[in-house]
């Protein structure tokens, strides 16, 4: 009889065979897995929708299929407050969400992943008077490392802030209460820019904004920035029709992309011309939505990602060292460059924790060649005391990870606590938490 089969993640830059692939049903039957698996001397991990980069999610022992584990669990209207499955979905939560008047408070731009997953790995979206989507768990449920199912709340302030971002080293979370607020829509705004005057006025831009980000075109002097301004939920919609939004969205953005990519990937030498005829093409438009339909974005071209938190002071340098890297090395870049920014929290080991945060992430298509691009970059980032997002590639191990995160050592006392057998530990929890520790 075969085994389980080859798990790959979404951006294809990790795989496995794992031992064996469960899933549980609830709480109960995780703890039993968890107890056997301690017996047995192997590893259990939970898998979400694969959409790190990182290896973070690999399971070389008993992989977690959450799947079964989804769907709303109870609502307090009167708190603002949803308690949901962990295995539900970031796409499938509006809908719970609209019956009750209410909506999370920022998302990032992809809603493929698990909410344990988003939480666990540090998911984000921009907004200076927003945190991640870790910061807006105010309480769940686990299963530690000796199968014990913990309740963590407000009352427990050191547990939840380490485990409202536990990179499943701490046991599985089974349910997750999150702090809604009530139903808004968003007014977006997206022009194309002179990125020089982009960067400059970044810092200006991310503080006037209720949601600011930008994509810079590497080999070209366009970006197209996004602000989006809060609105009550009754504002009417307005903008581009449907056909011109699927014109946008799906046509050009995904289809027409994928393409060039793919072009530039057999033809790097033609990449600098093909973002240039791309940034011409750019034009401004206006419209206004339902929050979660104005802050998410199909993305269907894959990619390799690497993103980097620094200190929000700090960006302007970077980018632009960035642009002289890529010239200098003649590096041939066909997936824009993205950068936004977030408020400081007091999460363990958020990339915002303690600190306002700007946010540098570079991609590159998954069928251009490996080259050293990310491996450059990512020193330009530690020069400026960068934090690299947990579910995206980066090569930091525990030693720098501890001289960039002021809790980190707290983290790893909880860790002891919640699974002292190591039951939840993978080879990237071993590099970037060290083993057994």
């Amino acid at each position: 009889m075969s085994g389980p089969p080859v798990w790959r993640n979404w951006g294809g830059t990790e795989s496995v065979t794992p031992q064996r692939v469960a899933a549980p049903r609830d709480a109960q039957e995780v703890a039993a897995l968890i107890v056997e698996a301690r017996e047995l001397g192997t590893t259990v991990k939970p898998v979400g929708s694969g959409h790190s980069f990182s290896a973070v999610a690999v399971a070389p022992g008993v992989q977690v299929d959450m799947s079964a584990m989804r769907g709303l669990v109870a609502v307090d209207a009167a708190a603002g407050q949803v308690a949901l499955r962990a295995g539900t979905t970031l796409h499938q939560i509006p809908e719970l969400l609209a019956p009750h008047g209410l909506a999370m408070p920022n998302l990032g731009d992809v809603d493929a992943q698990t909410i344990s997953g988003a939480t666990a790995t540090g998911t984000h979206g921009t907004g200076l008077g927003f945190g991640g989507l870790s910061t807006q768990i105010v309480g769940l449920k686990l299963v530690t490392g000796t199968g014990e199912l913990l309740t963590v709340g407000p009352e427990r302030s050191r547990l939840l802030a380490a485990t409202a971002l536990g990179l499943g080293a701490l046991g599985v979370v089974t349910e997750i209460t999150l702090q809604c607020v009530p139903a808004f829509s968003l007014r977006a705004q997206e022009r194309p820019e002179r990125v020089d005057e982009v960067i400059e006025s970044f810092l200006h831009n991310v503080e006037t904004h209720d949601h600011y980000e930008f994509f810079w075109f590497p080999h070209t002097g366009h970006a197209l920035t996004k602000s989006n301004t809060r609105v009550p939920v009754e504002t009417p919609r307005s903008g581009p029709g449907s056909l011109r939004r699927y014109i946008d969205d799906e046509l050009i953005s995904n289809q027409l992309f994928r393409g060039t990519c793919a072009l530039g990937a057999r033809f790097p030498a033609v990449v600098p011309k093909l973002n240039s005829l791309a940034g011409n093409v750019l034009s401004p438009r206006t419209y206004t939505d339902s929050s979660t339909k104005v802050f998410v974005s199909s993305r269907t071209v894959r990619f390799r990602e690497m993103e980097y938190a620094v200190p929000l002071e700090r960006v302007p340098a970077a980018l632009g060292e960035i642009r002289r890297l890529i010239e200098k090395q003649r590096y041939r870049i066909s997936f824009p460059i993205e950068v936004r920014a977030a408020a400081a929290d007091d999460l363990m080991l958020s990339t915002a924790a303690g600190r306002t945060s700007g946010y540098i992430a570079v991609h590159r298509y998954h069928g251009d060649a490996q080259d050293s691009y990310f491996d450059e970059v990512e020193q330009i980032m530690v020069a400026h005391g960068g934090r690299p997002h947990w579910g995206k590639m980066h090569t930091r191990d525990r030693a720098y990870l501890r001289s960039v995160y002021p809790r980190f050592d707290e983290f790893l006392a909880v860790r002891r606590e919640l699974d002292p057998d190591g039951v939840f530990e993978n080879p990237y929890l071993a590099s970037v938490l060290g083993r057994g520790d």
